[in-house]
């Protein structure tokens, strides 16, 4: 204490005291809904259409191109520029699930099913699992998508599971093994319609999905009787895993951020605008367009109803509400080389959170193997 009976505060002290992130916001909902633009709420069905037509021509342009060149040296630049335009057409779908897409529940359906069975997602087992994932972000109990596991739940793990999760790459192939069987601690899958995911009123909404997703499987069944397996594994195989990488990469930088700590809530803490305040916007370089502008996650997911193409400007007039509860994404360059080292951080120290507390942040585990792949002595 200093000489005139007041306590010494330190710089780092000083900021933690001026903001808290996880305090309750000096603003609501309602006011940050009012300072977006009333056309931001607009749905155009032709304009989003149109993306899907950019997006459909971009991928059989390239189909064709592998085809006409087939050899080495163009294959790795197909698998990545079609691995990106998989996950370009997984956001259109997305957009439909949300109902962002049009104002027509039955075109939204019809063209979600087409793009994520495409691309073997479950359109409607995805749609009400990430509706969930809405519904309570940033909640221990409740959230759905890359979600926090309890330290029992955690501990309970053997080395296998854990090396897995947080060993890169091997947490970038993680969604088709999400689709099947969950997270840890968590029970059900996307394609049986009396999961513990479901409603008895969707089961049928299930069944439709998933007989779509087999219908492809089938395709590509049928494929590799026309052509041979390896021609099938460069033209869908290989950008199909790259299409996974980037979906797991963006939905967990779009969570986690090893620049600050990021608080998760429990019980009476847990409001819907708190858990939405947790997201992150990243800036993706010259994807931010390819990908339809998913890195404006904030807005995103406190109105998941603004399409895509709104996102953006919706971001910038929010602003000044969101005040210091909006992370301002670090400007990337044209490829977006620093969230490669934002996602190796945050594996290697976002392991857990504690059994208890209502408001809880991630911990590191001390005795998780190092980077290197060695058990920690």
């Amino acid at each position: 204490m200093g000489s005139l009976g007041v306590d010494f505060v330190s710089p780092n002290e000083k900021m933690e005291m001026e903001f808290d992130s996880s305090a309750f916001p000096p603003f609501k909902l309602s006011q940050i809904r009012a300072s977006i633009p009333k056309h931001c709420w607009i749905k155009n069905p032709w304009k989003s259409l149109s993306y899907v037509l950019r997006d459909i021509i971009i991928v059989f342009a390239l189909v064709t191109m592998a085809i006409f060149f087939d050899n080495w040296k163009f294959w790795p630049i197909y698998w990545i520029l079609q691995g990106t335009m998989f996950w370009a057409i997984f956001v259109l779908g997305h957009d439909c699930g949300h109902g962002s897409f049009s104002d027509s529940a039955l075109l939204n359906s019809v063209v979600g099913h087409i793009l994520h069975s495409f691309i073997l997602v479950p359109y409607h087992g995805w749609r009400i699992s990430h509706k969930t994932h809405h519904q309570n972000h940033g909640n221990v109990e409740a959230d759905e998508s890359w979600v926090p596991m309890p330290e029992k739940i955690y501990k309970e793990l053997d080395f296998a599971t854990k090396f897995f999760r947080f060993k890169i790459p091997f947490p970038l192939l993680a969604y088709p093994i999400y689709l099947i069987t969950r997270s840890p601690g968590k029970k059900g899958s996307h394609f049986n319609p009396y999961s513990d995911l479901f409603q008895p009123n969707e089961r049928k909404c299930v069944v439709t999905s998933t007989l779509c997703w087999t219908l492809m499987v089938a395709l590509l069944f049928y494929l590799h009787t026309v052509i041979d397996s390896l021609q099938l594994l460069k033209l869908y195989g290989i950008p199909y895993m790259i299409f996974v990488m980037w979906l797991d990469f963006v939905t967990y930088l779009h969570h986690h951020g090893h620049e600050e700590k990021l608080p998760w809530y429990r019980g009476k803490e847990w409001t819907y605008l708190r858990g939405g305040l947790t997201t992150i916007d990243r800036d993706y370089g010259v994807f931010n367009n390819i990908h339809h502008d998913i890195g404006t996650h904030v807005i995103h997911h406190l109105f998941p109803q603004i399409p895509h193409y709104h996102l953006v400007e919706a971001t910038k007039a929010a602003k000044p509400i969101l005040g210091k509860y909006y992370r301002e994404p670090k400007k990337s360059g044209p490829i977006p080389i620093h969230l490669v080292e934002n996602l190796v951080k945050s594996m290697k120290q976002d392991h857990y959170v504690s059994d208890n507390g209502e408001i809880v942040y991630y911990q590191t585990d001390p005795k998780f193997f190092n980077f290197s792949g060695k058990k920690d002595e």
